[in-house]
């Protein structure tokens, strides 16, 4: 299986990244919390993809995130991030 590590960097890089990570969220069935919620197996046949599986059963995004302006960072609302 291949494995992807996603990488976003600046303010535009950030702004494009949340939203793929909340398609990717929708598309595989991944809760805020890391936690699948889907309706459908399918959604999990490539799951390992772009998450690592945690020990507790949690999916966590396989990505860096970086810029040197903290604000940048702040301002992007990473709803999918919460708790995981």
């Amino acid at each position: 299986m291949r494995e992807i590590l996603h990488i976003q960097g600046g303010q535009c890089g950030n702004q494009i990244g949340a939203k793929f990570w909340e398609v990717v969220c929708a598309e595989h069935g991944i809760d805020s919390t890391g936690r699948y919620q889907g309706d459908n197996e399918l959604q999990l046949e490539r799951v390992n993809v772009y998450y690592n599986e945690a020990s507790c059963g949690r999916f966590v995004p396989r990505a860096v995130l970086m810029d040197l302006e903290p604000g940048t960072m702040d301002s992007i609302d990473y709803v999918w991030l919460n708790g995981v």
